[in-house]
């Protein structure tokens, strides 16, 4: 696609159609984890079952992101976004058919394949958007940063909101109800973006070559490096450890503090969700991106990954000192998870910018699927280790690992270095 393309008025409809397509995803990806979540919790499962159940949507990420970027190279990018809301309709059905009668183990299993499904669907939709901006974005300078913020910021408000309808659902409407509604309202979307989906979008090529996946470049695969560890840092509190440490603090056990139990610790993973997308979309404005170079914005990435280890080496200090929980504690948690999320934002708003400016638009869709493919192997990491940090150490534990990760993310972006600027 030519810089022109990007003006005309079918690349911004196309831009929108995207943009859309992924917001109704993600509306739905966000609640499914929340109400996954929180029924199998109130069913009785421990903090390592709890993990697993989303362990396979993250292994799905990895193998799918990997392949994905070839698929869409292979197949164009409106056949793989179809392809994700298609898959996601089919996991949020098949979910309705758990049997409450089934024996742990038997529930575990079929939910984490479902979820597998879901992650497959979830990692096609964000590859086709994000590498579609690639394509579509104007090319006047900041433009690129100013687009990738816009959809990736909206997409996790939209996030953000679905944690809470996923646990408004499962209050008030049960299980089953809720993920088969989901199931109907995305499928309205799927219709409608079929109808309307206009042309700007790349069909594919059949010479595209699978070995082609793997990047060469030497900044592609240390920000990936760093990608892993960031989010890992972000999903070894936030999958397992805060929202069952929230449960157990602010429920009583019976069926009426369950509920509020669920509508707060919805709110909590909403907002932060929310506050993470604002920021995140705000990032090109607050950072000046537009007049800064290169070399300035990898910089940047360097100084806010040490922001950011700031806040889980603090949070897990005073988890450990107060011993227990007390109201000061949980308070002052849900304030510091906040700060966490606004510098977490600016964090992964300039590394979803670099991505993009260090690809090259031949291969974009082979290196932003290596990219997630990072991002993914990161939420697995993420996963795992939050359901057994909590089980060992408690939330303590999740935000000391979670510091640990941030170091190792620092390292990664240290190794980054911008194309040299020709006279």
């Amino acid at each position: 696609m030519t810089d022109a393309t990007a003006h005309r008025p079918e690349g911004l409809a196309a831009y929108i159609a995207v943009t859309a397509a992924y917001w109704a995803f993600m509306l739905t990806d966000g609640a499914l984890r929340m109400l996954v979540l929180l029924h199998f919790n109130s069913l009785g499962f421990s903090p390592v079952q709890l993990a697993y159940l989303f362990l396979l949507y993250e292994v799905a990420g990895i193998v799918t992101n990997l392949s994905a970027g070839w698929i869409a190279a292979r197949f164009g990018l409106t056949s793989t976004l179809y392809a994700g809301l298609v898959l996601q309709i089919g996991a949020l059905v098949a979910l309705a058919q758990l049997d409450p009668a089934w024996s742990v183990g038997a529930s575990v299993v079929f939910v984490m394949a479902v979820q597998g499904a879901s992650g497959v669907a979830k990692d096609l939709s964000k590859m086709s958007a994000k590498s579609a901006v690639k394509l579509l974005a104007p090319s006047e300078k900041g433009g690129l940063f100013r687009w990738v913020a816009i959809l990736t910021g909206s997409k996790n408000a939209v996030k953000g909101c679905g944690f809470l309808i996923g646990a408004a659902l499962l209050a008030l409407a049960g299980f089953v109800p809720a993920v088969l509604g989901m199931a109907a309202v995305l499928t309205l979307v799927l219709v409608a973006i079929v109808l309307r989906m206009p042309s700007g979008l790349p069909s594919g090529k059949k010479g595209a070559k699978f070995s082609e996946v793997f990047s060469k470049d030497r900044n592609i695969n240390w920000l990936s490096f760093s990608r892993v560890f960031l989010f890992g840092a972000r999903d070894v509190w936030f999958v397992v450890g805060i929202p069952i440490y929230f449960t157990a603090v602010l429920s009583d056990g019976t069926p009426e503090g369950n509920r509020t139990a669920f509508f707060i610790i919805g709110t909590f993973m909403a907002v932060w969700t929310i506050l993470y997308g604002a920021v995140q979309a705000s990032a090109p404005q607050a950072l000046r991106a537009a007049e800064r170079s290169e070399a300035e914005i990898v910089a940047a990435a360097r100084h806010w990954g040490t922001a950011l280890l700031v806040v889980p080496v603090l949070l897990a200090g005073l988890v450990y000192v107060a011993g227990a929980p007390v109201p000061w504690l949980t308070a002052t948690l849900i304030g510091g998870l906040l700060v966490f999320g606004a510098i977490f934002a600016v964090n992964s708003a300039l590394h979803s910018y670099l991505i993009l400016a260090f690809s090259k638009g031949e291969r974009v869709t082979m290196d932003v699927g290596f990219y997630y493919m990072a991002n993914a192997a990161g939420r697995l990491l993420g996963t795992l280790l939050s359901g057994v940090s909590y089980q060992v150490g408690g939330v303590a534990l999740c935000l000391a690992t979670a510091a640990v990760m941030v170091a190792l993310s620092i390292i990664g972006s240290a190794k980054l270095r911008a194309a040299p600027v020709l006279p």
